[in-house]
C-alpha cells in the first residue's frame, strides 16, 4: 500500500473523519485579489494614458499593486510553511495533493512556453515575403551560438546537478551537504541572470526589431523571469534547509523547487537549440 492509503486507514482507526488538510479561513486571498486588480487595472490605465481625476501616477498604480501581490505571496507562503513544519498539518494524503498540484502547474508552464516556440517556428520555417523570405530576417545579427549562450547552458546544466545533489543529501539526512549544494545552485542561478543581462545589453537587435526580436525576447525573457523565480524558490529552500526544516521523510518544498528548476533547465535546452543554434544561420523559406 502507498503511504497515502496507510494514512487514510490510520485516520479511520483514530476516529478522525478524514486525513485531508482543511485550510483555516484566511484574508490573504481577498487582499491579494485587490492588489492584483490594482496592478492589472493600473497597467491598463498606464497603457491608455488615463488619469483618475487630477491624480496621474503613471507607473505608480501597477507598482503599488505588484508590491502588494509580492507581499501577500510571501505572507501566504509563510503560512503554508508554518502549517507544514510547525503545525504538522500536511498528512501523507495532503502531500500527494501538493505533488499533483505542482505537476499540473509545471504542465501549464509547458503549454505557456509551447506558444512561444510555436510563434518562433511558424516564422522560422515559413518566413513570409514581408521579412524577405529568410530567417533570421536580413539585417539581424544573431548572438554567436557558442559564445555567451553556450556559457549560460553550461551554468544551467551544472545547477541541475547541484540541485539534485541537494535533494539526495536531504534524502540521506546530510543537512550540511544539502545547504552547500543549495548555496551553489542559488549562486549559479544568479550567475545565469547576470550573463543574460550582459547578453541583452550587448545584443545587436532589440524587442522592436521585427518578428525575430519579439519572439527572441519574449521566449528568452520569460525564461529569464522563470530563472529568477526559481532562484528565489531555491533561496527560500536554502534558508529552510539551514534552519533544519527538511527531513529525509518530509521535504516536499525542496522537491518542488527541484522539479521547477529541472523544468527551467529543459526549456533552456530547447531555447538554445531552437533560437541560438537553429536560428543562428540564414534559412530560406520552405517551398
Amino acid at each position: 500500500m502507498s503511504d497515502g492509503h496507510h494514512d487514510i486507514i490510520h485516520y479511520r482507526d483514530s476516529g478522525i473523519p478524514q486525513p485531508y488538510h482543511l485550510v483555516k479561513p484566511s484574508v490573504w486571498p481577498f487582499i491579494g485579489a485587490i492588489f492584483a486588480g490594482l496592478m492589472m487595472g493600473g497597467m491598463v490605465l498606464f497603457m491608455h494614458h488615463i488619469s483618475i481625476g487630477s491624480v496621474n501616477l503613471h507607473w505608480g498604480w501597477p507598482l503599488i499593486g505588484l508590491a502588494g501581490v509580492l507581499c501577500i505571496m510571501a505572507i501566504w507562503w509563510r503560512d503554508v510553511i508554518r502549517e507544514a513544519t510547525f503545525e504538522k498539518a500536511h498528512s501523507a494524503v495532503a502531500k500527494i495533493g501538493l505533488r499533483y498540484g505542482m505537476a499540473l502547474f509545471i504542465a501549464s508552464e509547458v503549454m505557456f512556453f509551447s506558444a512561444f516556440f510555436w510563434a518562433y517556428y511558424s516564422n522560422a520555417l515559413f518566413p513570409s515575403d514581408l521579412i524577405g523570405g529568410i530567417w533570421p530576417p536580413a539585417g539581424i545579427h544573431t548572438t554567436p551560438t557558442f559564445d555567451m549562450p553556450f556559457m549560460m547552458t553550461l551554468i544551467l546544466l551544472l545547477s541541475g546537478t547541484t540541485v539534485t545533489w541537494a535533494h539526495h543529501a536531504i534524502q540521506e539526512g546530510k543537512q550540511k551537504e544539502a545547504v552547500k549544494a543549495l548555496a551553489c545552485t542559488v549562486a549559479l542561478g544568479l550567475s545565469f541572470t547576470a550573463c543574460q543581462a550582459f547578453e541583452y545589453t550587448h545584443a545587436d537587435f532589440g524587442l522592436k526589431s521585427g518578428i525575430f526580436g519579439s519572439t527572441f525576447y519574449m521566449a528568452t525573457g520569460f525564461h529569464g523571469l522563470h530563472v529568477m523565480i526559481g532562484t528565489i524558490f531555491l533561496a527560500v529552500c536554502l534558508f529552510r534547509a539551514n534552519r533544519g526544516d527538511f527531513t529525509a521523510k518530509s521535504h516536499f518544498g525542496l522537491e518542488a523547487a527541484a522539479w521547477y528548476w529541472h523544468f527551467v533547465d529543459v526549456v533552456w535546452l530547447f531555447l538554445f537549440i531552437s533560437v541560438y543554434w537553429y536560428g543562428a544561420s540564414a534559412i530560406p523559406a520552405a517551398g
